[in-house]
């Protein structure tokens, strides 16, 4: 045998990772991990279940009256914009979480399992739409025993569904942050300058039409205000086609920028 054909037999092969099947199980058994962190530790899901209940309440009784002559009349307005806001606020979380993990040493553990690269990254990011979907029933449930009554159930249902969509497009930002700032403070500081333009520069709240001019304008542009308007006319049973196609539009660019650079982010620490 030649040297260098004895050198190739001798040359390590490089592993190869797992397909594209192989990666989606493992991100969703760790998806499953996470749900399984959150039954051993239900603190992990107190601003799901406090704050839309908090949020609700007192928008409606400093808002109401204002802006619609009394809470009753103003409910139909609040509660979609108020579900929107909570979602999303909740998935600044998934940043803050998988930063802390990072810190601990958690996905370093992870990494050597014979497993996908990003499968770590992607079961963190499932397994928080359960809060989502957490956060959204309690809003709805909490506006109902306001005296909310929706048109439209079904429609309403559909809209939930979509804010749960967006909400997952939106973690992807902040775990991208998660993933390259250095700490759990610094991501959740960092997120809510990115949170709080977003959702009160909006028609979540009030109509954009009493905000100054320039407000108004990007109160118009602002991805949130349209998918409250889907969520809103969903609920009402009204044409919808325009804003939710919008709306899917917005999140479909977020997951198409953010996805990629957050991925890439993360397999690079990973090295």
């Amino acid at each position: 045998m030649s040297p260098v054909t004895e050198a190739r037999h001798l040359r390590p092969r490089r592993e190869r990772g797992p397909g594209g099947l192989a990666a989606v199980g493992q991100s969703l058994s760790l998806a499953r991990r996470g749900l399984l962190l959150i039954r051993h530790d239900p603190q992990r899901l107190f601003d799901v279940l406090l704050l839309p209940i908090v949020a609700t309440v007192m928008f409606a009784g400093v808002f109401g009256g204002a802006v619609a002559g009394s809470m009753q009349a103003y409910l139909p307005q609040l509660v979609p914009g108020v579900l929107a806001q909570i979602a999303v606020a909740a998935s600044v979380v998934t940043g803050v979480q998988l930063r802390d993990d990072m810190d601990r040493g958690v996905f370093d553990r992870l990494r050597t399992l014979p497993i996908s690269r990003v499968a770590p990254l992607a079961g963190s990011l499932l397994a928080d739409v359960v809060r989502y979907v957490i956060a959204g029933a309690m809003t709805l449930a909490v506006g109902v025993a306001l005296g909310y009554r929706p048109e439209n159930w079904p429609g309403l249902l559909a809209g939930c569904l979509l804010v749960v969509f967006c909400a997952f497009a939106m973690s992807w930002i902040f775990a991208y942050l998660g993933v390259v700032l250095r700490s759990a403070q610094a991501v959740q500081g960092t997120s809510m300058l990115v949170l709080m333009p977003l959702s009160f520069l909006s028609n979540a709240l009030v109509p954009p039409q009493s905000m100054p001019g320039w407000m108004e304008v990007i109160a118009e542009v602002n991805p949130l205000s349209h998918l409250v308007t889907s969520l809103r006319n969903l609920a009402a049973g009204e044409p919808a086609g325009q804003d939710v196609a919008l709306t899917l539009l917005g999140a479909g660019v977020i997951l198409a920028v953010a996805a990629p650079l957050t991925v890439r982010a993360y397999v690079r620490q990973a090295r």
